[in-house]
């Protein structure tokens, strides 16, 4: 062996010595912790959105000791108060008019005054009713005015109050007393003596205004896992109407496609030997059906995303911004997530953002399932908001935030991490090219995105509220829909209403339709509708004219009037539907934004039902109507008690009126047809089960604004790629290359139950 291969040997092994230790040295080092650098400053005038700022629970107690001061009666906190006292039900922001607010934000007007709404149940008096007083000025309050009639017309009758929660405890304590009659009954069919069963009510209650008769469902429940799926199929008819509890009654008993008067009749029926009982067993935790309790251990952990140098954007009070949005955000304990000033790049789009509403409506053929139509507002979708699970429900690094709300109680409550903010890697570029031809290069963008998020609890189902802000200028809306699917007792022909998912539980069908307001303001307030769609048309060609050509034509056409612009659900519409500006872009066009709505929604109630008015707003998936202050949303609370003579009907606020160059609303119905089958056991997933909207600007700008995007990438041929400097991709390898700081889990969501 010469000497010029073994000098080449020796320095072969120095180097592999050389970087064995320097691996030795660096195994087991921590990486280090990621820099967080502040996002950059948008330019937004400071405070301005507080004017949208949901009450804070200082200013909820401030109202509550004014009224308990101030309106001369008795008020006893709602979480105790019979149907005969009087107590305050809910007291949450009175957002102020439009008019005013604009004069602040864009005309430097005064700020508008702080108020409170505050809903009253008035039990104790001559003619009981609902009433709901506008209290100010806040924090601290020395005014107060009824502004029932104003809003609705007159007093609002106190039957179509929702049911509180101490109702509830009493209905259950009266069923629980009535099942104590059918003892061997009870035994015989459910291995119980009742005390254990758990009790699901139904809505409406009756079938004519003045009712508050309800079915209730009952159940086997087992600690750790929802009784949804578990019915023994007994349903009984609670009569509650009386302001007097001792008063109330069980009208009727269902068991297995049965009716009896009473459980005492029941129970008779049973020792006579002429009532055919289903003997079920009491389920057991490792086995009942619909538990998700895991069934293997933890793997290992999947992907995580996170923020190499912190949150790309910024939350301050009320306030979000994110390369060029901005958006002030609140939660109403009704009808939940609401969003208001929307801007980019400084100008505002939409004022306001918010759901209205969220309809679910059983098909059965047991008569709890068969007469439920959930309106969720009633119930409350953003009071039932609980804390979101860090790391499952939003991604673990994302933003959290509490929300507080007066609901049944005179002192206010917090819902902990109920609401979350993050930028979102969708994996998908949200515009790219690679050039093969003439020059070669790539060009592309990351499609990150800022979403909004809240999840409601109501009962069985889980609703997932997106909304979610791309960088093209474009604002997605979306929900999904999860939990426990509502189930019946399967007897006779139930498979004509569902499938069977269990040895004797029916899925029962059921459609989901959730609606939602937008104000869009598109380049100032004034706005008209126009549609464009296709056509086509056959002409000669014009070099020979010897052949025929199919050409597409556009066809564009401005809507007039509101009757026009009212579709009604699942017919077809325009496929380009916008609000439109006065004002051209640079190429002619007006400004504009374009409504594209993603829907699957099923039968809308018939219009000859005696509850369709109270739901009205389902027979269009978009209806555009004038703005109006006394419309401020499509329903209402008291619209789930009595929608037989609805509160708010939003049928009514069609009336053709002018809608051109005007200050206009869209309000859009989304939802989806649900039979349910196998695979929603234990669980309904969110795949397929996802709805929602648009709003994409429609020439409102010169050219795509993500242009302007730091996100951006591109490379030619003639440019090394790997070069930080030319190629932001290049610099991940060195700007990733530490570990994210991830704070604790810690959960809290089960304090306020």
């Amino acid at each position: 062996m010469n000497l010029k291969t073994v000098l080449i040997l020796l320095g072969l092994a120095l180097a592999t010595i050389f970087a064995l230790v320097c691996v030795l040295l660096t195994r087991g080092r921590t990486p280090r912790s990621c820099q967080h650098l502040p996002p950059e400053e948008e330019d937004i005038e400071d405070g301005q959105s507080l004017v949208f700022a949901d009450l804070t629970p200082e200013e909820m107690s401030q109202v509550v000791r004014y009224l308990q001061g101030n309106l001369g009666v008795p008020l006893v906190d709602a979480s105790r108060a019979k149907p005969s006292d009087n107590c305050i039900a809910s007291v949450d922001l009175q957002v102020p008019a439009k008019a005013e607010v604009l004069r602040f934000l864009d005309g430097g007007g005064a700020r508008p005054p702080r108020e409170a709404l505050a809903v009253l149940y008035f039990g104790n008096q001559a003619e009981p009713n609902i009433s709901e007083y506008v209290v100010g000025p806040l924090p601290t309050p020395a005014y107060h005015r009824d502004v029932t009639v104003q809003k609705y017309g007159g007093k609002v009758p106190y039957h179509r109050r929702p049911v509180t929660s101490k109702e509830y405890m009493d209905i259950n304590a009266l069923i629980q007393r009535e099942l104590k009659k059918a003892p061997r009954f009870l035994t015989a069919c459910c291995e119980s003596d009742g005390t254990d069963l758990a009790i699901l009510t139904t809505a409406p209650r009756g079938f004519k205004s003045g009712d508050r008769v309800t079915w209730f469902v009952l159940f086997h429940n087992v600690a750790g896992t929802g009784y949804y799926l578990s019915p023994v199929g007994l349903e009984v008819l609670v009569e509650h109407g009386d302001l007097h509890v001792s008063r109330w009654q069980l009208r009727q008993v269902f068991y297995n496609g049965r009716y009896f008067a009473s459980t005492v009749h029941l129970e008779q029926e049973f020792v006579a030997g002429s009532l055919e009982v289903v003997a079920l067993k009491q389920p057991q935790a490792d086995a009942v059906l619909g538990s998700m309790r895991p069934r293997h251990p933890p793997g290992s952990p999947g992907p995580l995303p996170f923020e190499p140098q912190g949150p790309r954007y910024s939350v301050r009070d009320n306030l979000i911004t994110f390369q060029g949005w901005s958006i002030a955000f609140g939660m109403n304990p009704n009808f939940g997530p609401r969003l208001f000033d929307i801007r980019y790049r400084g100008e505002r789009i939409i004022y306001e953002l918010s759901l209205q509403e969220a309809l679910a409506l059983y098909g059965s053929n047991c008569p709890g399932g068969m007469s439920t139509r959930y309106l969720d507002g009633s119930f409350g979708i953003g009071r039932f908001a609980y804390e979101l699970i860090r790391g499952l429900d939003c991604p673990y690094t994302a933003t959290y935030v509490d929300r507080h709300y007066l609901a049944e109680a005179d002192t206010p409550k917090t819902n902990q991490n109920s609401l979350c903010i993050f930028e979102h890697d969708s994996a998908v570029p949200l515009r790219r090219h690679f050039s093969d031809s003439q020059s070669l290069y790539y060009g592309g963008l990351w499609k990150n995105t800022l979403v909004i998020r809240t999840i409601s609890t109501l009962i069985n189902y889980d609703y997932i509220w997106d909304f979610m802000f791309h960088g093209n200028g474009a604002v997605e809306v979306r929900v999904h829909a999860t939990g426990y699917i509502s189930s019946s007792f399967l007897h006779g022909r139930g498979t004509d209403y569902g499938n069977r998912v269990g040895p004797h539980t029916l899925g029962t069908m059921h459609l989901h339709h959730m609606h939602y307001k937008v104000d869009l303001d598109v380049d100032g307030q004034l706005n008209s509708l126009e549609t464009q769609d296709m056509e086509y048309e056959f002409v000669k060609d014009p070099w020979s004219t010897q052949s025929t050509i199919e050409r597409p034509h556009l066809r564009r056409k401005r809507l007039e009037k509101e009757d026009e612009a009212a579709f009604p659900l699942n017919a077809p519409m325009p496929r380009y539907l916008s609000f439109a500006s006065p004002n051209p872009n640079k190429w002619g066009h007006p400004r504009s934004y374009r409504i594209q709505i993603i829907s699957f929604a099923g039968k809308h109630l018939p219009t000859n039902s005696s509850m369709e008015r109270s739901v009205s707003w389902g027979r269009y998936q978009l209806a555009v109507t004038r703005r109006k202050e006394e419309e401020p949303t499509s329903t209402s609370i008291y619209n789930q008690n009595d929608p037989w003579t609805p509160t708010v009907a939003f049928a009514d606020f069609i009336n053709n009126e002018t809608i051109t160059s005007e200050d206009l609303v869209a309000w859009i119905t989304v939802g989806f047809l649900h039979v349910p089958h196998a695979e929603d056991v234990p669980n309904t997933v969110t795949v397929g089960n996802g709805v929602g909207f648009f709003l994409r600007p429609y020439n409102y700008f010169n050219e795509d604004p993500s242009v302007d995007s730091p996100d951006s990438v591109y490379f030619s041929s003639e440019e090394d790629a790997r070069a930080c400097g030319a190629n932001p991709l290049a610099c991940l390898s060195s700007a990733a290359a530490c570990a994210p700081r991830l704070p604790p889990f810690h959960f809290r969501g089960f304090l306020n139950l």
